[in-house]
Order: structure tokens, then C-alpha cells, then sequence
């Protein structure tokens, strides 16, 4: 399916992508926590949001 040379591209770009991703986060990390205080508690309640509706979808079919 994939060539050789086609896997070590993906894994080099990979790499490369998780670890500028690392990089700008932990140079942006002074600002993000000035800016974005609060935003687990956002993420938490979108979580707890899905799991009820699955767990309503789950318990609510015939």
C-alpha cells in the first residue's frame, strides 16, 4: 500500500509536527495561563455533556 520511503516521510513529518507543536506551546505558556484561566472548567462540562448524551442515547433505546 505504502511505499518504504512513504512511511519514513510520515514519521519524520510526524515527529517534526509533535515536536514544534511542544515547542510553541512551552513558549506560549506565560501567556496561556495570564489569558485562559477558567478553560478546564469549560472543557470538563463539554465532556460531562457528551457523556450524558450517550448515556441517555444508551439507556433511553428500546
Amino acid at each position: 500500500m505504502f511505499s518504504t520511503g512513504q512511511w519514513i516521510f510520515a514519521g519524520l513529518f510526524f515527529v517534526a509536527f509533535v515536536g514544534l507543536i511542544i515547542f510553541s506551546y512551552r513558549k506560549d505558556l506565560k501567556l496561556h495561563r495570564k489569558y485562559y484561566k477558567g478553560t478546564l472548567y469549560i472543557l470538563l462540562g463539554f465532556i460531562a455533556f457528551i457523556l450524558l448524551l450517550f448515556l441517555l442515547k444508551t439507556y433511553l433505546q428500546p
